[in-house]
């Protein structure tokens, strides 16, 4: 069953400009138009178009899925390729996903110090600052 770009975007929920973007920058090979020149997608162009915004939304840069795109239109034979890309570029998304982690930590251990301050179990934190101030003017 062939779908519009309409439908394509809805069953996605992708907007319709990203994906002609997709297709303009070769992402997305064999699509085919209906008389009008509209194009037509397939579910294996949906399943292509998902995994492609999957790896955008990681942050992955259009060169690389090019890259991607051209080696899978080469075949079979340029899977070790292509699985190297990938293991390189999870190996960057775990080292991201750690410092994320680590942000967050750091995020949620600020907001527990704001509860502790509001609830009167440690000094305001301006109260530390200002000794901290007040020790470095000592010092110099």
């Amino acid at each position: 069953m062939a779908f519009t770009i309409k439908e394509a975007s809805e069953r996605l929920g992708c907007p319709a400009h990203t994906i002609r973007f997709y297709e303009k920058e070769g992402l997305l090979p064999y699509i085919k138009r209906d008389k009008n020149g509209n194009r037509l997608f397939e579910q294996d162009h949906l399943d292509w178009i998902r995994l492609m915004t999957c790896f955008r939304a990681t942050g992955m840069k259009l060169s690389l899925l090019k890259e991607m795109v051209n080696l899978a239109l080469g075949g079979d034979s340029t899977i070790p390729q292509r699985k190297a890309i990938l293991n390189h570029y999870k190996e960057d998304l775990f080292r991201r996903q750690n410092e994320l982690a680590e942000a967050l930590d750091a995020v949620n251990n600020k907001l527990s110090i704001y509860e502790d301050i509001e609830k009167g179990r440690i000094p305001s934190e301006s109260q530390l600052l200002i000794k901290m101030e007040e020790s470095e003017r000592q010092q110099t």
